[in-house]
């Protein structure tokens, strides 16, 4: 069955790409494309869209404003040139979040994630790096706080701990308290640098000082370790290079 995919950006040339893109995809059917969300929101209305790659920032109706005026969303891939308007992104449960310029191999990652959301397969709670391809030297971390978007160096991060639907993200000068799910963080980190160890917890693997079956030590403060996720940290860090507590 034709997954029936909706193109809507602003930029011809965007649009153009993601067409290439989807050339190579049998399972994909374009059923229009669009330059602005207006237009999307018409197409959406009149036609059975399963998927719709949209850009986040648009003149007039942006595309996060277009992806809440509708009642029953199709999967939403969100696309844009400027990564401080990913948290807006996904926080709407988004499938995926593509940094333009796009390139073809991270397209592919992204159908990826669309076929198994398709069959059911979505994200397990099990440890497991994030996906954006960006190194701790030069990643930033943008955070909501009292109306503005503040830009944290994710080299500075010691932890990410999650409160609900609030996280706190620690740094050695400065805790920051956003409303935001882990889950979508735990998305925006690094490739590499950073790992999940509880449901309520993420660590910079670069800063961990001590191991142990049932916590990882940073910056001296033990960080628990969830149950389903232990194996992949067992695997991660070396007991014997661990700093073991005796008493536990």
């Amino acid at each position: 069955m034709a997954i029936r995919t909706l193109i809507a950006d602003d930029e011809p040339h965007a649009i153009d790409i993601l067409q290439r893109y989807v050339a190579n995809i049998p399972e994909l059917e374009i059923v229009a494309t669009c330059n602005n969300a207006i237009k999307a929101f018409q197409v959406l209305q009149n036609n059975k869209i399963d998927l719709l790659f949209v850009d986040i920032k648009m003149p007039g109706l942006s595309g996060t404003d277009l992806v809440r005026s509708l009642k029953n969303p199709p999967m939403i891939v969100f696309t844009t040139a400027y990564q401080e308007y990913a948290i807006d992104g996904f926080d709407l449960n988004a499938v995926d979040y593509l940094l333009k310029p796009v390139s073809l191999k991270r397209f592919l990652q992204s159908i990826d994630k669309v076929m198994r959301f398709i069959n059911g397969n979505t994200r397990n709670e099990t440890a497991e790096v994030s996906t954006l391809p960006k190194s701790p030297a030069d990643h930033f971390l943008y955070v909501r706080v009292e109306r503005r978007l503040i830009k944290v160096n994710t080299k500075d991060i010691l932890w990410i701990e999650s409160l609900k639907d609030y996280i706190k993200v620690i740094t050695p000068k400065e805790t920051f308290h956003t409303k935001q799910k882990i889950s979508v963080t735990e998305k925006l980190l690094p490739t590499g640098g950073f790992m999940r160890i509880h449901r309520s917890f993420i660590i910079p693997v670069n800063k961990v000082e001590g191991y142990h079956p049932n916590y990882v030590v940073v910056w001296s403060n033990k960080i628990p370790i969830g149950r389903n996720y232990k194996l992949a940290c067992a695997r991660q860090f070396n007991p014997e290079k661990g700093v073991v507590d005796p008493s536990c």
